[in-house]
């Protein structure tokens, strides 16, 4: 087995390639990660490329003597990269994979901006049935289109896919600062910006916690995924015969409420919170598909996010860095 990383980097590709070498069932497994703007050391079971899935020979190199590819790669809200790399690097990857003569399944990790997350108002649970409905901007269009592409590739090739459909994506202590009024802020909203300059910087001093309202006056409900549950399931689907041409989401099984959170830590740390209305809507993705076809339980609830997240102390050697927001 012989597993190409793209966006190899970021937390999830570092987490993913971690989990892999430590996991007994793919000790004969190697990984080429290819690297783009940052890179990873290499061990006896990780080969590192550099270069740009926009470039067809880089794409081309990259996919050589491959078996299974597990495709990171993306952009956010950069409009002049982000059809190069999430469409015609997609593009290029799928090409190359369909060519290839050793290639036997192309994973996605897409995310829920491809159905709006909390933009607009389902009458349901989200399911893998629920149409796309990109909400404004390029990043969640290039989050449609994948999806669509890789379904394309399945039904004008066979090409063997799966796609991992996962929310915003937790780890360390992310959850904690994407709760805070000073400029680390992880993610949005961007609270300091909703409230007064004073009120932010006296939210900030005291700890208080903003308490998200949706669009009928209610605390808001977020699908959030934790890193190890996510990876979880990739582990779980790779060269898994009920992952073929299969879109799962991937989240918590119930969406972190805000108005839950906020009353849990004025209860185990004394907290206070503040209302934050907004136009968002709540909404619930249902990852029950995942649950049944791959034997994936999600480990982590809200109260063991809101716990691991408070209680992660930082090493010096590892310093919070946000590459972008969200």
């Amino acid at each position: 087995m012989y597993i190409l990383v793209t966006g190899a980097t970021g937390k999830v590709g570092r987490r993913f390639i971690e989990r892999l070498e430590a996991e007994p069932s793919f000790s004969a497994a190697r990984v080429r990660a290819l690297c783009h703007n940052r890179r990873l050391d290499e061990t006896d079971r990780v080969e590192v490329v550099r270069g740009s899935i926009a470039d067809r020979t880089v794409a081309a190199a990259a996919m050589a003597d491959i078996t299974h590819v597990v495709h990171l790669a993306t952009c956010k809200e950069t409009p002049e990269e982000v059809i190069d790399v999430t469409v015609k690097g997609l593009f290029w990857l799928l090409e190359e994979f369909r060519l290839s003569k050793t290639a036997r399944q192309f994973m996605l990790i897409g995310g829920d901006a491809s159905v709006g997350h909390f933009y607009y108002r389902h009458r349901g649970p989200v399911t893998e049935a629920t149409p796309h409905t990109a909400y404004p901007g390029c990043y969640a269009l290039s989050k449609v289109l994948e999806e669509v592409m890789l379904e394309q590739f399945g039904i004008q090739y066979g090409t063997n896919w799966c796609c991992l459909r996962a929310p915003w994506i937790m780890e360390k202590d992310d959850f904690k600062y994407s709760l805070s009024f000073s400029h680390d802020v992880f993610g949005g909203p961007d609270w300091k910006r909703m409230v007064p300059v004073r009120d932010a910087e006296r939210y900030r001093q005291n700890g208080t916690i903003p308490l998200l309202l949706d669009a009928d006056g209610r605390p808001l409900k977020r699908n959030i995924i934790h890193l190890d549950d996510l990876v979880a399931a990739i582990l779980l689907a790779i060269d898994n015969p009920r992952a073929r041409q299969e879109l799962f989401n991937i989240c918590m099984d119930e969406p972190v409420d805000y108005g839950a959170v906020a009353a849990y830590l004025q209860r185990t740390r004394g907290a206070d919170w503040i209302e934050i209305a907004s136009g968002f809507h709540s909404n619930w993705m249902d990852n029950s598909k995942a649950k049944y076809a791959l034997g994936w339980r999600p480990e982590y609830d809200t109260e063991r996010l809101i716990e691991s997240a408070w209680e992660y102390e930082r090493k010096p050697d590892d310093p919070r860095v946000v590459w972008y927001p969200g």
